[in-house]
């Protein structure tokens, strides 16, 4: 309980530390790191020059976690994201050597990920799923704890490529990043212009992320949350007039983990209904996808999303 008590406050001086590098955006960082507590991978949306790299750099900082930025682009191979074979000669002989590309660290910032090509996409596909870079023949492991946040533009925008279903599955929150409010713009700017930017302090290392996340994975759930989080999956692919295709079995394993974590931040050591409802969204949005009669009506994720929960609570409390 002591080890518990203590992690617990210390997970709250994280949070406190990220905000003073982030101004607003309160919910994004409190989704960033149930993810980052639950070993799993984000998508962050949103427009342009919206902080959504920095927010990745100052959990670098706070976590003490090395830290690689890739910049997506058109011409972008996949090579330049997990390293390859070099030939270099060693005592008068040439032999191969895997060079390591920026893949190989704790924290990944995948900028602007659907800006290129689905090939150089899928590159991630293994490192966010196994955790490890299979070039040639040869098999490595990244180091843990690993994580892959990465960055897109709305599809609207120019230049933009849609990430693949089983891409999108392998995250386990889709996080949108909006525009802040005219007061918290109007602190960015005060921030940002004239002023020294704040000093963050590391916190947390890799060693404790881990030791964290094996006592969160520990928390129980009792058997009524776990058939609520059972049921909303499920419920998307009932007969529905706007969904094309449900959620997959990762999301309910999402949905578990990411719950524990809340529990684990709120002080708790037990999951409750509200912990669920709080990460349905993050967990879903990206899983569900909609038809035409949803696209045509003006029907988002989230609003089948809210459908689905307001039609499971009537009948968790009737």
């Amino acid at each position: 309980m002591a080890d518990i008590e203590l992690y617990q406050q210390k997970i709250q001086e994280c949070e406190e530390e990220i905000g003073k590098g982030i101004i607003g955006q309160r919910d994004i960082i409190r989704q960033v790191m149930l993810a980052l507590l639950s070993g799993g991978n984000v998508l962050l949306e949103g427009m342009p020059g919206l902080g959504k790299t920095m927010l990745v750099r100052t959990i670098g900082q706070v976590f003490l976690l090395s830290f690689k930025r890739i910049q997506f682009t058109p011409d972008l191979m996949p090579s330049d994201v997990t390293g390859t074979n070099i030939m270099v000669k060693e005592e008068g002989r040439s032999v191969f050597r895997f060079e390591k590309g920026p893949i190989f660290a704790n924290l990944v910032l995948a900028d602007e990920i659907n800006r290129a090509t689905p090939k150089t996409q899928s590159a991630l596909l293994e490192a966010m799923q196994e955790h490890t870079v299979t070039v040639g023949n040869e098999s490595h492991c990244l180091e843990e704890p690993f994580l892959v946040l990465a960055t897109q533009n709305p599809i609207e925008q120019e230049g933009t490529y849609p990430l693949p279903e089983a891409q999108l599955d392998r995250f386990m929150f889709k996080v949108m990043v909006k525009f802040p409010s005219k007061e918290e713009l109007r602190s960015i700017v005060e921030l940002t212009e004239g002023q020294e930017l704040p000093q963050i302090r590391g916190v947390m290392d890799g060693p404790e992320l881990l030791r964290v996340r094996k006592l969160i994975s520990k928390m129980p759930i009792a058997d009524a949350v776990m058939n609520y989080i059972l049921d909303l999956v499920m419920a998307t692919h009932e007969e529905n007039p706007y969904i094309r295709e449900g959620a997959s079995p990762r999301a309910a394993q999402a949905m578990i983990r990411a719950s524990r974590a809340r529990a684990f931040m709120e002080g708790r050591l037990n999951v409750s209904f509200e912990d669920v409802q709080k990460v349905a969204y993050p967990v879903l949005r990206h899983r569900v996808l909609l038809n035409f009669d949803a696209i045509s009506e003006g029907i988002t994720e989230d609003g089948v999303i809210r459908m689905i929960m307001e039609a499971k609570e009537k009948s968790l409390y009737a």
